[in-house]
């Protein structure tokens, strides 16, 4: 048995996850997780009780949130090397969490239809869409990663915000955030995770047929 135990559904931000799991290069066990029944059990909500996924196991603790995930996972591996080095510290924490703050908040309310007014901007964390979304663009203009020139495990993170906004129009196709899904697509890791994303998802598919 691995020392890590990954709580998922393919269909979820689970592949987010996944992909930082493949990353490390860590043996962990996958639990596969059904929305309408194990992911309501007893049994998971001990786990989680906010009853989603992903979650991992890691020596007897839970860590649940995507991007907590990542940021312990490269803590816990630092053999891995996708910690933030000290100089890149300042960019890693920024741009996490500015990814999983201002940009998750500003998609996912523009998605629901949701948009604050001028005069209640600064009742909100990202200002408006426009602004949170062209900050995060700005930055990729000239930086090939979060931190730089090297990737490291915010990118998985922030990454997977931009290629997934892009790839469903949840953010706009802008030139930097095409170029950067570009570099991190051909990663092996990512390309391993989708892989077994891709068959779960297609064996689910078919199983409900």
């Amino acid at each position: 048995m691995a020392d890590i135990r990954f709580y998922t559904n393919p269909m979820s931000r689970g592949q987010i996850a996944r992909w930082m799991l493949e990353e490390m290069g860590q043996p962990y066990d996958s639990e596969i997780l059904d929305y309408a029944s194990t992911m309501k059990t007893d049994a998971y909500r001990a786990i989680n009780p906010m009853m989603k996924v992903p979650a991992i196991v890691h020596r007897g603790k839970v860590v649940t949130e995507c991007a907590g995930i990542i940021a312990y996972l490269a803590d816990a591996f630092p053999e891995a090397d996708l910690a933030p080095r000290d100089e890149e510290k300042a960019d890693y924490y920024r741009w996490m969490f500015f990814a999983a703050g201002p940009i998750e908040q500003a998609v996912t309310n523009k998605s629901a239809g949701f948009e604050p007014s001028a005069e209640k901007g600064r009742m909100f964390g990202y200002g408006n869409y426009d602004l949170a979304v062209n900050t995060l663009a700005d930055h990729f203009a000239s930086s090939d990663y979060v931190c730089g020139d090297r990737f490291t495990a915010a990118d998985v993170y922030v990454g997977s915000q931009v290629m997934w906004g892009t790839q469903f129009a949840t953010l706009p196709s802008l030139p930097s955030f095409l170029a950067y899904g570009e570099r991190l697509s051909a990663r092996a890791a990512y390309q391993r995770g989708k892989e077994i994303d891709g068959k779960l998802i297609a064996e689910m598919q078919a199983a409900a047929s």
